[in-house]
């Protein structure tokens, strides 16, 4: 098979993957871009393994097969509520891939300078590719090669890192060795001091080297970044995997990973921007590292929390005209979105407002609410995001907040200490009552008290969400 219609299938497979990111950003024609994703993924390893320079076809097969079944099997057993553990996990694995194949490359590059000019002309595949290039293409492989393996290295240790804060595994508060920033400066000016010896000599130890610096930066930066700021972690490590791929891309001479990496890099980034905007951050300080720490003494709360019972809250609704309701990730816990979805319904049948309140950063990834409100069957003319309907609370007769609690927490805007300080958040303490749903009086993910659970149009509706919302459907018929 020639070059031809692998190029051809590449291009194919490049638009299809365009085309899927964006359907992505609208929530009707997200299924139908998931389809392009898969056929374009699909045409993209098929060409490739009857592309030129193809070998190993058992091998290439075993593996394509092993890792199907295992993708198979993780996604039937996943929940909803892991799913951010879950995109952290493959972020890993294509920073490793990185690393591997920038090994890879380091070691093909060895072994063909130790060759002969006949050895060279007798080599094929990607040895054979290196064996015809000239000292300039030689260098710039080795650069190419370096930041590879830089960018995977970085982008695997951040992503386990991230995993097993979002898995409860490791502490989700900032974390720093004495130092901080100074070391991850360091280790990335010893890092470009190994590149210059790299590109010169072409060293394993310098590569080594980098490789350990690398590691330490992607723990390090991760360790740095509070609980409150993991969604947008996230979506970064989102980018720095799609460099990675971009930069194997480039190692390997493969355009469609070079194109595919470009994307996904450049959307990661698109999107960590978006929502550092939305919670008032700086992009470049998350990229670096360190947010999620206090500044001075949080502000002390006054008052006491009050409980309701199912017929209080009940009672409310069927009184209340309008209603919005602000999902977050104790819904996804509790599996609460039909519960919900339901309740909306019976809500609406009466002639009532209802609407869903979503914060840019709800759950714990970027448009997790979104995902489950659309498998719930809620319809997607009534949710809507927060710059559309934060305006709209003090006119709301009622507003519920299900496993919400740093997105509504109005601390954000009254403590200058708050580590969520200047973030923009639901304001559903100014409609007229506010019901919160909640398992008990802990605090959220980030660890920051809450002041509207305390204020005295508030009430809190303690339990199981999904149990909670089930014994209120009965009373509102």
């Amino acid at each position: 098979m020639d070059y031809g219609f692998t190029i051809a299938a590449y291009l194919v497979a490049a638009i299809l993957f365009i085309l899927s990111l964006g359907g992505l950003s609208g929530q009707e024609s997200a299924k139908r871009a998931v389809w392009y994703g898969i056929v374009g993924m699909a045409l993209a390893v098929a060409a490739t393994m009857v592309g030129p320079g193809q070998s190993l076809w058992v091998v290439s097969l075993v593996l394509i097969l092993v890792g199907g079944a295992a993708g198979w099997v993780v996604a039937q057993r996943v929940q909803m509520t892991e799913m951010p553990q879950l995109v952290a996990a493959m972020h890993s694995l294509v920073g490793l891939a990185a690393v591997l194949i920038g090994y890879n490359t380091h070691i093909e590059l060895a072994r063909v300078a130790g060759m002969d000019q006949a050895a060279r002309d007798a080599l094929s595949g990607f040895a054979g590719v290196i064996a015809h290039k000239s000292g300039a293409e030689v260098a710039i492989l080795r650069v190419e090669t370096f930041l590879g393996v830089f960018i995977g290295a970085v982008t695997f240790t951040g992503s386990v890192i991230a995993f097993g804060k979002l898995a409860g595994r490791v502490d989700g508060k900032a974390t720093k060795l004495p130092g901080g920033h100074v070391l991850n400066a360091a280790a990335a000016l010893v890092s470009v001091v190994l590149l210059v010896v790299y590109l010169n000599t072409g060293s394993t130890p310098a590569l080594i080297g980098m490789t350990a610096a690398a590691l330490f930066i992607g723990y390090h930066l991760i360790m740095g970044i509070g609980g409150a700021d993991m969604p947008v972690v996230v979506s970064m490590l989102n980018s720095y995997s799609g460099w990675a791929a971009a930069a194997i891309g480039f190692s390997l001479s493969n355009d469609l990973l070079i194109v595919v990496g470009a994307l996904v890099g450049s959307s990661g980034a698109i999107l960590s921007y978006i929502m550092c905007k939305a919670m008032n951050r700086s992009f470049i300080s998350v990229i670096l590292g360190g947010f999620g720490n206090t500044t001075g003494p949080a502000m002390e709360i006054a008052g006491e929390q009050i409980a309701i019972d199912a017929e209080g809250v009940a009672a409310a609704l069927n009184d209340a005209d309008s209603v919005i309701i602000i999902p977050g990730y104790g819904m996804a816990v509790a599996q609460a979105q039909q519960s919900v979805s339901e309740l909306t319904k019976r809500l609406r049948a009466r002639g009532k407002t209802v609407r869903f309140a979503i914060h840019p950063v709800a759950g714990r990834l970027p448009g997790h609410m979104n995902v489950l409100l659309a498998e719930a069957k809620v319809p997607y003319d009534i949710v809507l995001e927060m710059d559309e309907i934060n305006e709209d609370f003090p006119e709301t007769d009622v507003a519920i907040v299900i496993g919400s609690n740093d997105i509504v927490n109005p601390a954000a805007q009254e403590d200058p200490n708050s580590p969520i300080a200047g973030m923009p958040v639901l304001e559903c303490w100014k409609a007229k009552q506010v019901f919160v749903s909640k398992r008990g009086q802990g605090t959220g993910y980030s660890g920051i008290e809450n002041p509207l659970f305390y204020k005295e149009n508030t009430r809190m509706f303690y339990g199981d969400a999904k149990k909670s919302i089930d014994a209120l459907l009965p009373m509102v018929e």
